[in-house]
């Protein structure tokens, strides 16, 4: 998943670090992880059981990412304590297993531009979360939240426009509340400090509860490599490369250093990059429905993070 969000956070934790880092790194979250979207639905369309697919990604993703720190710091740059390992191994089932993995099982039936608009649902979740913690949203929150699950509706009806099936629906639907879920907890977690670090790992322990889900799910039996074709192992490549090793790895540096308004940012960029994907290169249908309910979407998560970026007004001022 991309994409994915921890979108409405409050502002906390931000370091300082180089303009120009932080908006590369964004500018990459942006576009890559909007593309993801049509590698998975490649990957999926080519027979590559999706979870193991998404498995063999980032855990390769993980070994590279592990020999190139060790090459550059030494291996004692790896060492984490048993609490970092506990938080990066819930980040990882939360955000890549059950978060990812149910974007790669939807996308088999669910176009991937359709698959981008649901997940930019995702701060809006954030915010039930929120909510469930004792927190008090202001009125415009609110009414983001609303229109944005306006736009959600919109878009669980127009599946049936499509060749998208009610549970494919429903299983994206889930994955996005366990991204969610990942990223409002995250900061509480005890992640180790080195956000590149924290994303190895975070890719490795998801990677590994990935192939224990598709072996559940029966998946081993259903890989034959010689069915392959060579637009999946493009695209699983593509995948492995920019979609983990790099736009995952700029997703945890942006955590670790930007303020979360403007991370979240990347909400409403990767499903216009999506849907333009799906269309030009797969062919997709876009219908009405889809064109109004992302729309409503994104106005719904925009209303969200500029609430939220607003100070509140202190008392006697």
């Amino acid at each position: 998943m991309a994409a994915a969000s921890p979108a409405v956070l409050p502002e906390t934790g931000a370091r300082q670090a180089s303009a120009a880092m932080i908006w590369s790194a964004l500018a990459v979250v942006y576009v890559v992880w909007g593309s993801t979207y049509l590698g998975i639905r490649v990957v999926v369309d080519a027979q590559i059981p999706p979870m193991l697919g998404m498995a063999s990604r980032f855990l390769t993703a993980a070994v590279v990412l592990a020999a190139i720190l060790s090459l550059k710091s030494g291996w004692r740059r790896l060492r984490i304590t048993r609490r970092e390992a506990l938080g990066a191994a819930v980040v990882g089932v939360l955000l890549l297993a059950f978060g990812n993995g149910g974007v790669a099982i939807a996308e088999q039936t669910v176009p991937s531009g359709l698959a981008a608009l649901l997940v930019a649902a995702i701060p809006l979740w954030v915010m039930l979360l929120r909510v469930g913690g004792g927190e008090r949203p202001r009125w415009l929150t609110w009414l983001g939240v609303l229109i944005g699950f306006a736009g959600v509706a919109v878009l669980a009806v127009s599946g049936g426009d499509t060749s998208a099936k009610p549970l494919s629906v429903g299983i994206l639907v889930v994955g996005t509340i366990s991204w969610a879920t990942g990223s409002r907890f995250s900061p509480r977690l005890g992640l180790p400090r080195d956000p590149l670090v924290a994303a190895l790992y975070e890719m490795a322990f998801g990677g590994t509860a990935m192939i224990l889900l598709g072996v559940i799910r029966g998946e081993p039996g259903r890989l034959d490599l010689g069915a392959i074709d060579g637009s999946g192992w493009i695209a699983l490549g593509y995948l492995i490369v920019f979609g983990s090793l790099l736009a995952y790895s700029a997703y945890s540096y942006l955590l670790a250093n930007a303020p979360i308004s403007l991370i979240s940012t990347y909400a409403y960029v990767n499903p216009a990059v999506a849907v333009l994907l799906g269309w030009l290169i797969l062919s997709e249908h876009i219908t009405a429905k889809i064109l109004i309910g992302g729309a409503v979407i994104i106005v719904g998560v925009a209303l969200v993070v500029s609430a939220e970026r607003r100070p509140r007004a202190t008392a006697g001022r």
